[in-house]
């Protein structure tokens, strides 16, 4: 008979407490490394940030004679131009990142780099219709993912153009001058004293249009690398779909696209979720109105911290008015007008996904319309 009073039974000597936490709780320690890797991964993916911010600026007499041959002048031509670029990239956080830099290297004025960073929101939704048409092809044809890219398109664009005006209207009389925010010299010093030596050894290495490339490149890995270090918010999260089960109020919605928003840094990847999730039917169509609204928003945070990074107050500026000017319009829609916007948008988007025809020409439209405004 064993001491403890059972036969064969061993006696196990008393744990450490440390190793009661860990036999307690197992998934701590791996919990605890993964927070680590993640905030690594957060520091590299803003180093990388500011360094290509850094060589976007330095490459930017690159894009004279683009710009020069483009005839870029004026925010019409600017807001064309961004609006395409986002197309071309798929994305409207890099593409509003190279107004600002345009603008701080000299080769933009301050209303074409908001023409440049406004375009950058109208082309951004693009990608929630491509990831609807990819779907439409791979589940028998069914068309609910083309209806939710139409519909944030829709709400982009009936957001976006008014808040373009606004925007122009807010610089022009200066309303926002007073908020003018310059970084500390200690700050722009310890940027200098971590990017410059690379910067310049870059910029004498490298053609300037080559060195402007670079710097895009980076500024995507930047990107993708901040992204890896995110939880994943996925449409086969339970959690995440939990927080949508039931959610009918436009002002949650509203809160719930720019809150997510926030976290992904990228439009394009909170608005990709609306997709599957009204495939599986956690989402309703007019619940997608106000969380583009939301997003459109909130989209601009990674801009505004690189507009601080570049040094210029009059950057700052211009990215604070964009989010303004957007918050103001959707704010002014989702309280006096939600009802019967809400009814023309879903119309609209029916209208347009009913025919292979009127998607056609809806494809056509969108795309001749930032043609037209590059060409004025």
């Amino acid at each position: 008979m064993s001491p403890a009073g059972g036969e064969g039974e061993a006696v196990n000597p008393p744990l450490a407490e440390g190793e009661r936490t860990d036999a307690a709780h197992p998934g701590l320690p791996r919990q605890a490394g993964a927070a680590v890797v993640r905030g690594a991964t957060a520091a590299a993916g803003i180093l990388l940030f500011i360094l290509g911010l850094q060589v976007l600026k330095q490459g930017a007499r690159a894009l004279v004679p683009l710009l020069d041959g483009l005839s870029i002048a004026g925010p019409a031509n600017a807001v064309g131009f961004g609006w395409l670029l986002a197309y071309a990239a798929m994305s409207g956080s890099p593409v509003a990142a190279i107004g600002v830099t345009l603008l701080a290297g000299g080769v933009l004025t301050e209303t074409e780099a908001f023409g440049v960073v406004g375009g950058s929101r109208l082309g951004a939704s693009f990608i929630v219709l491509a990831v609807g048409y990819v779907l439409y092809l791979a589940r028998r044809r069914n068309p609910d993912g083309i209806a939710i890219g139409v519909i944030a398109l829709l709400t982009t664009f009936t957001t976006q153009g008014p808040a373009i005006f606004v925007g122009l209207a807010i610089l022009h009389f200066g309303v926002l001058d007073g908020l003018q925010f310059a970084p500390p010299p200690a700050m722009l010093d310890w940027v200098d004293a971590l990017f410059g030596d690379t910067v310049r050894w870059l910029d004498g290495a490298l053609p300037a249009w080559l060195l402007f490339v670079s710097g895009v490149g980076i500024l995507l890995g930047a990107f993708g690398v901040f992204d890896r270090s995110l939880p994943r918010l996925e449409a086969g999260s339970g959690r995440f779909e939990a927080a949508l089960r039931g959610v009918r109020s436009r002002w949650v919605m509203f809160l719930i696209g720019g809150a997510v928003t926030s976290l992904t840094m990228s439009v394009s990847i909170s608005l990709t979720l609306l997709v599957p999730l009204s495939l599986k039917g956690y989402l309703k169509r007019d619940q997608v109105l106000p969380y583009v609204m939301g997003a459109n928003i909130t989209t601009f945070v990674d801009t505004l911290a690189g507009a601080l990074i570049l040094g210029g107050a009059t950057a700052f500026t211009v990215v604070l008015t964009e989010m303004v000017s957007v918050a103001v319009v959707s704010l002014v829609i989702l309280t006096v007008a939600y009802g019967p916007y809400s009814r023309a948008i879903l119309a609209v988007a029916h209208l347009v996904t009913s025919r292979q025809r009127n998607l056609a020409v809806f494809l056509g439209a969108i795309v001749a319309v930032p043609l037209v405004l590059l060409a004025l």
